[in-house]
């Protein structure tokens, strides 16, 4: 017989948001193709996600039932979500905000500024340098060998990048 351990702060948050993720996952494959058959395209996620939202309601369930740690809220906000993780939190948040606008390449280098200012702390003129060496790997790997197309913004890629093209010809 296992000693029943008191539940982490958080844990029971985590549970329902995995449930949530489960259920919109089982709404998801059922999008698919509904469940005609056995062989439809959606038999096997719908199947997969069906087992997640099953699984996470039995662990639910059971967390519920298990008695809260001692202290409770105080001690989610540090062990749990840190301040550090809330405003890198918050930094991620704001590059996906300003991806459209700004471009790929000034928010990229505006997150990568920051972010590694924010976590390294040894220098802003350091920070500059492996921000922006850090943005040239990221970007001649993206961009240019797997072609991905990146958010233009204000920055006129195109014409820059048609540009280079006809100096290297």
């Amino acid at each position: 017989m296992t000693a029943i351990h008191a539940k982490k702060p958080g844990e029971t948050l985590f549970g329902f948001l995995v449930l949530t993720f489960s259920l919109f996952l089982f709404w998801q494959s059922y999008e698919i193709s509904g469940f005609t058959a056995l062989s439809s395209p959606g038999a096997f996620p719908l199947a997969a996600s069906g087992i997640m939202v099953f699984a996470s309601c039995i662990n639910l369930l059971k967390d519920i039932r298990r008695p809260a740690e001692v202290g409770g809220f105080e001690v989610f906000w540090s062990k749990v979500l840190p301040p550090i993780v809330s405003i890198m939190i918050a930094i991620i948040f704001t590059f996906g905000i300003i991806l459209d606008t700004l471009g790929f390449i000034i928010s990229a280098l505006l997150f990568l500024i920051i972010s590694i200012q924010f976590l390294h702390q040894k220098g802003l003129v350091r920070s500059v340098l492996l921000s922006l060496l850090s943005l040239i790997v990221i970007y001649i790997v993206f961009r240019l060998v797997f072609s991905v197309i990146l958010p233009e913004g204000i920055i006129p890629e195109r014409e820059i990048m048609a540009w280079i093209g006809s100096l290297l010809n």
